[in-house]
């Protein structure tokens, strides 16, 4: 990427994902509509900012580990997979004009990435040319795709059942930045089985019909969760790369001492987008991180912080990683600095 098209590129959103001081899960959906004060960030799905390079090193860096590891697939219908990739080359192309052009006939769909100077060429199948010179370091036409933007994502796959309700599965993932799970673990699984180990899940499970309803036809929804980390790495599979102490790839180890600050807020916008025609929804990942000192920095941030953090249960804390250095980070939070 030339820096000329990097300088063009906007500045990372910022989001504060607590709005009150209890930490409650819950689907917590807002409408993609929604502003949370980053401009046109807000309403789009893929986004691209100056971040961009950071992210595509990183998936970079996990395809090369092991691609098996964090990109995978399950019973992902023919014409699912065409959906998603047509539809990935329209949306770049409709949010990021100035980076894609898109060029469509009868033979192929030619998509042209101006920021990786990479091209990606679709046959009517939705997938990839294989005869295209530029395809060689491609996995698939999803790999290709995902390579163009900053989250992951995630197909999740349905289809009614002899009782009128829903059969779902995790169709396609293509995880780079995981949050202490693997996508191995959760492909072929449905959505009340890949988030039953969240403590307290049950009411968002009981609901899950409905939601997945929602995700299909309703929306596109954005919603918001956090956890603590104490590092700016996104690749936090539990299962570390070769030559990597298991302890140190874990993280999560609060030192006060560390600067700029010793502990991260770790979270994710979520987004979710139906495609009815095949019965499936894409679930976008976006990790970001805020520094526990620009937190403490800010009043109302640090309050509500400081709250949420109190109000979790032990499972909660555990979960997250935070149980043993609690009252560490409350006492650093809540110090004048």
């Amino acid at each position: 990427m030339t820096t000329q098209i990097l300088d063009d590129l906007p500045p990372s959103a910022r989001y504060f994902p607590i709005t009150s001081g209890v930490y409650e899960v819950s689907p917590g959906l807002y409408p993609i509509s929604r502003s949370f004060g980053n401009g046109a960030l807000d309403q789009q799905f893929l986004q691209i900012t100056r971040d961009f390079p950071r992210y595509r090193q990183n998936k970079l860096e996990c395809r090369k580990e092991n691609p098996e590891k964090y990109i995978t697939s399950q019973d992902l219908p023919a014409s699912t997979s065409k959906a998603v990739n047509q539809f990935l080359a329209r949306q770049l192309t409709q949010e990021h004009p100035h980076l894609f052009q898109l060029e469509i006939n009868e033979e192929r769909w030619i998509l042209n990435c101006r920021h990786t100077a990479e091209q990606i060429v679709l046959l009517p199948n939705g997938q990839l040319d294989p005869h295209h010179p530029s395809h060689s370091h491609f996995i698939s036409a999803f790999d290709a795709l995902c390579l163009q933007f900053e989250c992951d994502l995630a197909v999740m796959q349905t289809e009614p059942n002899s009782e009128g309700l829903l059969r779902d599965w995790l169709a396609q993932i293509h995880l780079c930045a995981p949050s202490h799970w693997a996508a191995t673990d959760k492909i072929g699984r449905p959505f009340t089985s890949i988030h039953a180990p969240i403590p307290h899940i049950e009411k968002v499970n009981a609901a899950a019909q409905g939601l997945l309803r929602g995700m299909i036809h309703k929306g596109p929804f954005v919603r918001f969760v956090w956890g603590f980390a104490t590092d700016h790495r996104l690749n936090h599979h539990p299962a570390p790369p070769p030559n990597w102490d298991a302890s140190a790839w874990r993280g999560r180890s609060f030192d006060p001492e560390r600067k700029p600050s010793p502990f991260l807020m770790r979270l994710e916008r979520q987004v979710t987008w139906g495609l009815p025609e095949v019965g499936a929804a894409l679930f976008g990942i976006h990790v970001h991180f805020i520094e526990g000192e620009e937190i403490r920095a800010h009043p109302q941030e640090r309050a509500l912080f400081a709250s949420a953090l109190r109000s979790l249960s032990p499972a909660s804390r555990v979960y997250k990683s935070i149980e043993a250095s609690l009252e560490q980070v409350l006492t650093w939070l809540e110090a004048s600095g």
